[in-house]
């Protein structure tokens, strides 16, 4: 075990393996919801259950890739968003199949490789300055608390105000009450494991008072039909079609690589930073490792169609539980493995209560949730909000992410803050070159995303 570098991260094997399960726990929901998301369509989408075996062994491989690799608390999974990305714009908007729609996918993975390769990407990253950095890793926290308060009921949608309080009068919405209290309280005392022990009281709770159902089966064999998407995704097809260029993918496939780039971006620095990782000028000291596992997930995803695989910021949960080293996400990828032989288990605890057609919350998890994302708001003291210069860029950051419902939103302004009030001050000699490049990068993918939607009509 001396590979995992256990002493001089100040852990153990104990604690890995329960920040495994607590992440898998966390990240569980993505088992019935990226099928649901790539099932749409009837005949234009993946068949559910051939999309619940590819969520489920992209994810488990790719954990224990980057795991056994780098030896990072990062797992893995089909990102969100990018799923939606695959389905509502590149199949439905620009009417392509599945299989050119994860063509898609590949041939944006292979972009973001080839610029590991080059160390590009790494040199992007390290020439972000730390305020920004710390701002991302907020942002992210932030976020996360967004997410896990919608999947409780706590806000709801509203036609005039966006969002509103939810109705605390729903069971699910109680019971979600009743784990962030459970969860918070567990936290407050650093009891080790707190956030997995909070999701499963408050399992065992739903469970006692009928809001979340006992499972009638705990194993279910898998079948070998349902593994028909993998390595079905047609890479040609995706860009080229009746002898001529489709410019509208190649315009995905940049917006795309943005979203997969500067999502893993955020995730790295927010939950490495979180576990401690990060050296003085905070950067990952393996970092090309990290990034090149990622960079072949999302190849994977879109091979195995499961859309691209992308590092994942539920990863906080385990950390935040201890988690330090690749143990972590070895044991949260085998965890996804298996889960294609205990999906009925994983439905009743990892998945969500549906309270109207489509709609889903998830009071099991969604406290898990909130609590990390508290903790990772954490370093916002190391934020020096009194200049101007880095302070309303890191707010933009931080504010965007769960306005938008996007990191990479957040990051592009972020950046594009930043390096404008450089320019306008005449402190050019301040920024990176690398800051300026990647600022304009980001302005053109927001106005070509933009484009590919009014082209698409949606």
């Amino acid at each position: 075990m001396d590979y995992f570098k256990l002493k001089e991260r100040n852990t153990n094997i104990r604690t890995e393996v329960v920040a495994g399960i607590t992440t898998f726990m966390t990240m569980a929901y993505i088992i019935f919801v990226n099928p649901a998301i790539l099932s749409q369509g009837g005949e234009t989408g993946i068949p559910f259950e051939a999309a619940v075996y590819a969520t489920c062994i992209g994810a488990g491989l790719m954990s224990v890739l980057m795991g056994v690799i780098t030896n990072t608390p990062f797992a893995l999974a089909s990102g969100m968003g990018i799923n939606a990305v695959v389905v509502l714009t590149i199949i439905y908007g620009l009417g392509l199949s599945w299989q050119q729609a994860m063509g898609v996918v590949v041939i944006e993975g292979l972009v973001v490789t080839v610029m590991v390769l080059t160390g590009l990407r790494s040199m992007i990253m390290r020439a972000i300055p730390m305020g920004l950095k710390y701002a991302i890793g907020v942002g992210i926290g932030l976020f996360i608390a967004f997410i896990g308060a919608q999947e409780a009921g706590f806000v709801v949608a509203s036609s005039s105000t966006v969002v509103t309080l939810g109705d605390f009068t729903a069971s699910y919405t109680q019971l979600a009450a009743f784990g962030l209290v459970l969860t918070s309280i567990l936290v407050a005392f650093r009891i080790r494991g707190g956030i997995l022990l909070g999701i499963i009281g408050t399992a065992a709770a739903g469970m006692i008072f009928r809001i979340i159902s006992i499972p009638k089966e705990i194993i279910k064999i898998p079948a070998i039909e349902n593994f028909s998407t993998f390595f079905k995704a047609d890479v040609v097809g995706a860009v080229w079609s009746k002898g001529m260029l489709n410019i509208a993918a190649l315009v995905m496939i940049f917006a795309l690589f943005m979203t997969d780039f500067f999502d893993t971006m955020g995730t790295v620095i927010g939950v490495g930073g979180e576990a401690g990782l990060l050296d003085k000028k905070g950067s990952l000291p393996n970092l090309k490792s990290v990034l090149l596992v990622d960079s072949l997930a999302a190849v994977a995803g879109g091979l195995f169609g499961a859309s691209s695989i992308t590092t994942y910021i539920e990863s906080a949960s385990g950390v935040s539980d201890g988690g330090r080293t690749g143990i972590m996400p070895t044991v949260t990828g085998f965890l996804f493995i298996i889960s294609i032989f205990f999906s009925p288990l994983i439905a009743v605890i990892g998945g969500g209560i549906e309270i109207a057609d489509g709609v889903f919350k998830y009071p099991v998890t969604s406290s898990a949730l909130i609590v990390v994302g508290f903790l990772m708001m954490s370093v916002m003291n190391k934020i020096d909000f009194k200049d101007y210069e880095v302070g309303i860029p890191a707010f933009l950051t931080i504010i965007i992410m769960p306005f938008t419902y996007s990191i990479s939103y957040g990051i592009g302004f972020g950046f594009i803050s930043y390096t404008l009030i450089k320019l306008f001050r005449g402190k050019f000699k301040d920024l990176h070159p690398l800051m300026i490049i990647v600022s304009a990068l980001f302005a053109v993918a927001f106005i070509a995303e933009a484009i590919a939607k009014k082209f698409a009509g949606i």
